[in-house]
């Protein structure tokens, strides 16, 4: 059994990150809530993935600043027309890439910073330990 991972982070604008993951990235909503004990959250993924990405809006609170550039989520997309596909999904819906602080994401990546500064490597390469 594979445990599935969540990653789960603050937001100011729920609605506003959307293009973002979900036009940008082309992740799917795979649940929402609201009032869950004071927070609302979109959990966003793909439905077959072992993991997913929960952006959650404690109300009457301001979510803390995105950490820095070197704070990433990386997507490794091996195939080569994949990842072209996904580059062109993201400039289709208006983002361009910003410089990786670490220049090894732009050899074989692009790095894109979301509305709130949060950044996400789509990364041309298969995944190696």
């Amino acid at each position: 059994m594979i445990p599935v991972l969540r990653v789960a982070r603050a937001s100011d604008d729920l609605d506003g990150m959307l293009a973002f993951y979900i036009d940008g990235l082309g992740l799917s909503v795979l649940g929402r809530f609201a009032d869950h004990d004071g927070f609302d959250g979109i959990i966003l993924g793909h439905p077959n993935a072992p993991w997913h990405l929960e952006l959650t809006h404690r109300r009457g609170h301001r979510a803390p600043p995105s950490p820095g550039a070197e704070s990433l989520l990386v997507l490794y997309l091996p195939d080569t027309d994949m990842w072209r596909a996904a580059v062109a999904r993201m400039d289709r819906a208006g983002f361009t890439p910003v410089p990786a602080e670490n220049p090894y994401w732009d050899r074989a990546g692009r790095t894109y910073a979301d509305p709130e500064g949060w950044r996400m490597v789509l990364q041309n390469a298969a995944w190696t330990v």
